[in-house]
């Protein structure tokens, strides 16, 4: 009996995703945990594995396809010694090369022997709108050639089922056909009502915005990732009222430190640094000072007996946020170890839900950038995110004469529903002792 392949949920709050690839094909003989497609999600691209055995009968919905909802059968499996083609499900009707976006709507059937209207011929219907809610109807293909022609669908009028625009639709419009609209970013037909500002507001960061067509430029479509990063961030300001308390913090004897445990761990391979000494520092900061590692809930306060670290760590798609489980009781050696770990696969893609989903408080450095300060946006639900800068030799009173130490800035952002600032200002003591006298954190 045919199995169908069903959009998973790679995540606890997957509603949706992007398949971004698929990695079989029809006739495709594929066993349990075998790889057989990459999925985007709100987070990452991951893998999708097969938990049957069988043959690829029917690949029904195309690799970029966007919007697929969990649950829709996105392919089926024959069973073995079945019949391949009796197990391949049903296409949605679509032009020849066009593949069947997963949730085409069917066209209405017509009895053979409806009576045709003995006056004047009917007069030939309009083209449906190709916008539904908050999409483009298209078809995958029709995206495609869109694409590389430089046609904006928002334009078109679709003649497919229900106005979807077909490939039929593509070849009868003109390259750069869409309306010159003044550099309008995205139209309303392609924007939810909860996207389109009011008029004479100031847009939101997922609102449309303006920009000049007569300047060279390209047009770049969000990824699921970066789309929840601006859904998030803007969130977090709009909703988190932010509280910043910034120190300054003298580097040296965490520098020396370092240098000697790089000494005594070089024969293990392991090399730390100084982002992984200040992990430790948070974490152990985090659990010296309860009150700051909390999550508010607009009617409760949830208090960790955990400090579990989120890292920020930049990659080709956005910024994620593996998590350093437990920070204050961890070894450096076995923080630099996972961190090293997890940057690689955040930078790959293939994070595992576990790995970035949760977390107490966050981390974020920019020292290596160069940035002497800046203020980060905390990561809800989360009560708090650190904010490193770079360390700098800087004028310093060094026991009680002016000299020369190595100091970096370092601010904390707080929710100021949950932490009042006299907690904030404990913690970012607390780290700042620890850092300057770092033996008591691994003590």
């Amino acid at each position: 009996m045919a199995v169908d392949l069903k959009m998973p949920a790679l995540s606890p709050t997957m509603e949706e995703g992007t398949l971004a690839k698929w990695l079989v094909k029809e006739g495709d003989v594929v066993k349990a945990g075998d790889l057989l497609a990459e999925i985007e999600t709100d987070k990452a691209t991951m893998e999708f594995e097969a938990v049957d055995e069988g043959t690829i009968a029917s690949i029904l919905v195309a690799e970029g396809t966007d919007g697929v909802k969990v649950g829709t059968v996105i392919a089926t499996i024959a069973a073995e010694g079945e019949d391949v083609s009796a197990a391949a499900a049903p296409k949605a009707d679509a032009p020849k090369g066009e593949a069947p976006a997963a949730d085409a709507p069917k066209a209405e059937s017509q009895p053979a022997d409806a009576p045709k209207a003995a006056a004047a011929p009917a007069p030939t219907p309009s083209a449906a709108p190709a916008t539904s809610g908050d999409r483009v109807k298209a078809s995958p293909l029709a995206r495609r050639l869109a694409a590389e022609k430089g046609i904006e669908l928002g334009s078109l009028s679709g003649s497919g089922p229900n106005g979807r625009i077909v490939k039929a639709d593509l070849d009868a419009a003109k390259p750069g056909a869409a309306p010159a609209r003044s550099a309008e970013f995205t139209t309303a037909a392609t924007a939810s009502p909860a996207e389109t500002p009011a008029p004479a507001a100031a847009p939101s960061a997922s609102a449309k915005v303006w920009w000049d067509e007569s300047i060279p430029h390209e047009v770049e479509k969000l990824s699921n990732i970066r789309k929840t990063i601006a859904r998030r961030l803007t969130e977090s300001k709009q909703t988190v009222p932010h509280i910043y308390l910034t120190v300054d913090v003298r580097l040296d004897a965490l520098l020396k430190l370092r240098s000697d445990l790089n000494k005594a761990l070089d024969a293990r391979g392991v090399k730390l640094s100084v982002n992984d000494l200040l992990i430790k520092a948070l974490g152990v900061a985090l659990e010296a000072t309860p009150k700051c590692n909390v999550t508010y809930t607009g009617d409760a306060l949830v208090s960790y007996k955990r400090a579990d670290v989120s890292v920020a760590v930049s990659t080709p798609t956005g910024l994620i946020t593996p998590i350093i489980r437990d920070a204050a009781n961890a070894s450096p050696s076995a923080i630099s170890t996972q961190m090293k770990e997890l940057a690689g696969r955040a930078k790959e893609g293939k994070l595992k839900p576990e790995e970035y989903q949760g977390g107490t408080a966050s981390l974020s450095n920019m020292g290596m950038f160069g940035i002497k300060q800046f203020e980060a946006v905390i990561n809800p639900p989360q009560g708090m995110i650190l904010a490193i800068g770079a360390g700098e030799k800087r004028p310093y009173i060094v026991d009680d004469a002016l000299g020369v130490a190595t100091v970096m800035s370092a601010t904390g952002s707080f929710d100021h529903r949950a932490i009042d600032g006299a907690d904030g200002a404990q913690l970012m003591k607390a780290f700042k002792e620890l850092v300057e006298a770092p033996l008591g954190m691994i003590a």
